[in-house]
């Protein structure tokens, strides 16, 4: 690991120039305490190795990073900053005639943080600034949301993603190439075009689609039986994926013909490009989809400060923000008071955050009854306990026995609908009205008449949810919608040193200062 031995090249920035760096910014903060930020033994573990040429001091990695992540720069842009502007090289220490390094060298460094046991530590080391200024004592307040990213990448159609995986399994598998030679005839692998048909004729597409899975079926079929690597194994895995998740057996075809088209609709899913395999299709709203992956944060509304942050794939019950918003309130030491939208109000997450003591400010969602301004859920007496449920009519019918993949209870009234005068509102169904009872109903229940009828509750809801809109969109600035990097680690990573970058300006904004031995916030602004 290299270490800073206090020379630079040419005059030092920050004692020659100091009257030009903006008082109260992040460059002038970084150029008194960034030893103190990031000092060298928080990346030791690291270099585990003495040999070979020491490295560029990662402290000093530590800040370009960081003020790359706040400015939403690239490697090269970020380089170009650092030799020609002089905030910049107060900030990361480099003398007046430093030509700082080459662009790669922050890849290199990103890579190395992120495959290290802490690769978040740029983001620990501020939220232990915050911890240590005491701006959060006191204040128990946590609002969750989420924010779609879009991928680095270029969304690819089915003949897109066949034809590029089929080539790199060809690249990356030893013998694929011999044998897509005898087996693969749907297209020319080595010709880096799409293949030359009529595109506006549906059934020379159809033709296509069928040739290159078909294509792709056999050469996974008769690869030779080999141990693989990391990258052939990857390579066959997304092959495999490709050729099943955009086609259907062709109309006619019981699936054994060798007969494929492209499935009607979306698979839920879809891998949307073989060159980041982990960016999915995403949903934010029934109305709108993107391309990418979820931020997914945890924020503090009076200070705005992002308490805990995670980047997940787009899609998957494991993904969704009621599954991570209990991740992101792990770490509270005390319990807080949860404010989210109805995406967090899953029957599950509730009873995790009840049961860790968590007082809830989660917007229940709303009820949807099967007769347009009929009777909803809430309008049955529902007693769990008891297993019996009373309909509006006055009917009472017994609850069956927990079953099915979501242990799900059913209350049936069948011949009590007939002739029933409150039919009409509550039901089209021949068979009478079934009502589906999931578990945790009681806690959903309650929490939908508390945010109907609790003024308090409503006060506090529309008083400390808004807050973190501001927060997402201070993350998305600049240009930060769009992500730079592949998959969910590197941009996990990102997300991490975004979030620190952030807090760091904001505590500045609140006068952060380092006085006695100790970071603590100037009185006035406190």
């Amino acid at each position: 690991m290299g270490e800073w031995i206090g020379e630079s090249v040419g005059p030092d920035v920050w004692e020659t120039c100091r009257g030009l760096i903006p008082a109260g910014s992040v460059f002038a903060f970084l150029a008194e305490h960034r030893g103190r930020l990031f000092p060298a033994e928080m990346f030791a573990d690291m270099y585990p190795s003495a040999n070979g040429r020491p490295s560029m001091p990662p402290q000093i990695l530590a800040a370009v990073i960081t003020l790359q992540a706040l400015h939403g720069l690239s490697d090269f842009e970020t380089v170009q900053e650092l030799r020609c502007d002089l905030r910049w090289k107060a900030a990361c220490g480099l003398g007046l005639h430093d030509m700082a390094f080459d662009p790669s060298l922050l890849a290199y460094f990103r890579r190395r943080l992120a495959r290290s046991a802490r690769p978040n530590r740029v983001f620990e080391a501020v939220r232990e600034v915050v911890k240590a200024t005491g701006v959060l004592k006191g204040k128990h307040r946590r609002a969750l949301d989420s924010t779609v990213l879009d991928d680095a990448v270029a969304t690819q159609d089915t003949v897109t993603q066949l034809i590029a995986a089929v080539r790199a399994v060809i690249r990356e598998v030893p013998g694929a190439e011999t044998v897509a030679a005898a087996q693969c005839t749907a297209h020319d692998y080595t010709d880096p075009g799409k293949p030359k048909i009529a595109w506006n004729d549906e059934q020379a597409r159809a033709d296509l689609v069928d040739a290159l899975v078909t294509d792709a079926l056999r050469l996974l079929g008769h690869l030779p039986d080999q141990q693989l690597g990391e990258k052939a194994a990857n390579a066959v895995g997304i092959l495999a994926l490709v050729a099943g998740q955009d086609v259907e057996p062709a109309d006619e075809s019981d699936g054994r013909d060798g007969r494929w088209r492209i499935t009607r609709g979306t698979a839920p899913g879809r891998m949307v490009s073989t060159v980041d395999p982990e960016a999915r299709h995403v949903h934010k709203t029934r109305s709108h989809q993107q391309d990418g992956f979820k931020a997914h944060l945890a924020i503090e509304p009076e200070t705005g400060l992002y308490t805990a942050v995670a980047l997940r794939p787009g899609a998957g019950p494991e993904h969704h923000e009621a599954a991570v918003g209990l991740d992101l309130l792990a770490d509270e030491d005390t319990p807080v008071d949860a404010f989210g939208d109805t995406a967090y109000s899953t029957g599950d997450a509730r009873q995790a955050l009840h049961e860790a003591g968590h007082q809830l400010f989660l917007k229940p969602a709303p009820l949807r009854p099967a007769v347009p301004g009929g009777f909803t859920l809430d309008d049955f007496t529902i007693d769990t306990t008891a297993a019996t449920v009373t309909c509006p009519a006055g009917h009472t019918v017994s609850l069956s026995e927990p079953g099915g993949r979501h242990h799900q209870r059913k209350a049936t009234f069948k011949d009590l609908c007939t002739g029933c005068p409150l039919r009409q509102r509550c039901t089209k169904a021949k068979a009478g009205r079934i009502l589906t009872i999931r578990p945790h109903h009681d806690l959903q229940a309650a929490a939908r008449h508390q945010a109907a009828t609790d003024p308090a509750w409503q006060a506090d809801y529309r008083r400390w949810r808004p807050p973190v809109e501001r927060t997402v969109a201070w993350l998305v600035h600049h240009g930060n919608r769009k992500l730079r990097y592949r998959g969910t680690l590197k941009n996990d990573a990102w997300l991490h040193t975004r979030a620190a970058a952030l807090n760091l300006r904001r505590l500045i904004n609140l006068g952060l200062t380092h006085t006695s031995g100790t970071w603590h916030l100037a009185p006035a602004s406190a």
